[in-house]
């Protein structure tokens, strides 16, 4: 039995099967697959490669379009941000321009390679236009006050820079073995920070000075007065002319800037801006700007509601106050109720400067030699702003920290037979916050995080009326300079009562810069 077992083992069960098996060999059939597989490989192996070499050379070109385009921006940009329309202002922006560019690097591998900066690829113009003209300093055409815009093209900068050499697209013309790329940018100021109303100066002298004899006999002090207005006394902004007894005061067409014409002006837009304070221009000198007279009555309509957002008064208003928010002190100093002027004696007046009883101009007591019949006409003074002493010499610029004050105790030499002063704040009542005292009142818990500072200032155009103030609908006017404005009391539909505070240089008011197409 385990013979035939092992005899059995020994077989196959399946001859048939195994002989099948055995006798497979390759046919000729199967050479020829072969053939045609290695056939077809090759020129897809050279397709794979010319694929990798096409997405080689797109992705350098793109690459490098991307490097030139993001530094043009940048560097446009940060060259517009110093423009003020000063020479300072110009070279400002060709040092920020080298440091920008020469801090970014291109071609990242192996940490790149660094911009080399050439002041040839940067140039300024008046007019975002990329066809327009366009000069590497200023010009008689192209004045230094007039250049807000900067414009930087890469193609002024060494050939390198924009250089690709090419793997594959170089095999089908040597004049693309290497593609030489080049990109611009052009950035602006978009807005200034000057609210769209507008009065005429007092005076066409920037800087005047006032002489005060103290009554004890000492040494005469001079008070700085710059252009018609003091610091410290507060104007009702719909009731003065300097040529004439009718108000003078106007809308400026907030979105048409200087020298530029324009053949209508839409009134119902300027909510939003007056809500802002601001005007969609990038200066408003330089030339003329264009302004509409304001009706005799009720000059301000229905343009005091968003005067008062800053208030926190947001009743029929178009100010939101995400885009518009309340100043941080909201208090109201307004003289003619009683006992909310604290810190003079008497605490009740005139809601502003009494108007002085000249012919021929309409002008406040604070404004002629004569003191006014009761101490109270010269209204709220030194809410926001002190009265300042005259510069040596009298154009000097104010510094940072401001001119020289005047103090309290001077009152008397200032203000013939005026107010006397009582428990003033330590520095001016609106930067109190000592609500006790009846200096500061905080906006509504809806908007006291938002709140901002300064918002109650009103950086106002001061125009040219002499020999005559400009009259009727979109008419140029000229801008002598940009007068700071604190709003004491909210506004109504006929008065604006602001205390004035100097004179702004418009460089230090830049809006938004933005790019342009």
């Amino acid at each position: 039995m385990a013979s035939n077992r092992s005899a059995s083992c020994g077989r196959p069960r399946h001859p048939g099967r195994l002989s099948n098996m055995a006798l497979r060999v390759r046919t000729p059939g199967d050479h020829r697959e072969s053939g045609a597989f290695a056939i077809m490989f090759v020129p897809l192996l050279l397709l794979m490669l010319a694929f990798c070499g096409l997405a080689l050379d797109a992705g350098q070109l793109y690459n490098r379009k991307v490097d030139l385009n993001g530094m043009a921006k940048a560097v446009a940009l940060a060259a517009a941000r110093e423009l003020n329309g000063t020479d300072a202002g110009i070279t400002a922006a060709r040092a920020r321009a080298k440091e920008i560019a020469e801090g970014l690097r291109y071609q990242y591998f192996e940490q790149g390679i660094g911009f080399v900066w050439n002041d040839a690829a940067l140039t300024f113009s008046a007019e975002p236009n990329r066809s327009g003209e366009w000069v590497s300093a200023p010009t008689g055409s192209a004045p230094v006050s007039s250049l807000y815009f900067a414009k930087v093209d890469t193609a002024a900068l060494d050939a390198s820079i924009g250089q690709v050499n090419t793997f594959l697209i170089g095999l089908f013309s040597d004049s693309l073995r290497t593609v030489k790329l080049t990109d611009s940018a052009v950035a602006g100021r978009t807005a200034v920070n000057v609210t769209p109303l507008a009065i005429c100066a007092m005076s066409p002298d920037a800087a005047t000075k006032i002489p005060h004899t103290p009554a004890s006999g000492g040494p005469t002090v001079y008070e700085l007065v710059q252009y018609g207005f003091r610091r410290g006394v507060s104007y009702d902004l719909m009731q003065l002319n300097p040529v004439g007894s009718e108000p003078a005061r106007y809308l400026v067409n907030p979105v048409v800037a200087p020298g530029k014409n324009s053949t209508s002006f839409d009134t119902s837009i300027m909510g939003p801006f007056l809500c802002a304070g601001t005007t969609w221009v990038p200066r408003v000198t330089g030339g003329a700007i264009l302004v509409s007279s304001l009706p005799s009555s009720s000059p301000l309509n229905s343009l005091d509601t968003p005067l008062n957002s800053r208030f926190d008064d947001y009743a029929g208003s178009p100010c939101d106050p995400s885009g518009a928010p309340p100043d941080f002190n909201v208090k109201k100093y307004a003289y003619d109720q009683a006992s909310v002027v604290t810190w003079m004696n008497p605490s009740k007046g005139s809601a502003a400067a009494a108007r002085a009883p000249t012919s021929g101009r309409l002008e406040t007591v604070a404004d002629v030699p004569a003191p006014p019949p009761s101490p109270g006409d010269y209204g709220p003074l030194w809410a926001f702003a002190k009265a300042v002493q005259a510069p040596t010499p009298l154009d000097a610029p104010e510094p940072a920290t401001g001119y020289t004050t005047f103090a309290t105790s001077d009152w008397p030499t200032l203000y013939k037979s005026g107010p006397t002063i009582g428990a003033y704040a330590p520095s001016t009542p609106y930067q109190s916050t000592n609500t006790l005292a009846g200096y500061y009142a905080a906006p509504g818990a809806a908007n006291l995080e938002i709140s901002t500072l300064l918002r109650r200032v009103l950086n106002i155009p001061l125009l040219s009326c002499t020999p005559s103030a400009p009259s009727g609908s979109n008419v140029p006017a000229t801008v002598k300079g940009i007068g700071k404005f604190f709003m004491t009391v909210p506004a109504t539909s006929d008065k604006l009562i602001a205390e004035f505070a100097g004179v702004l240089p418009e460089q230090s008011l830049s809006g938004p810069v933005e790019l342009f197409p």
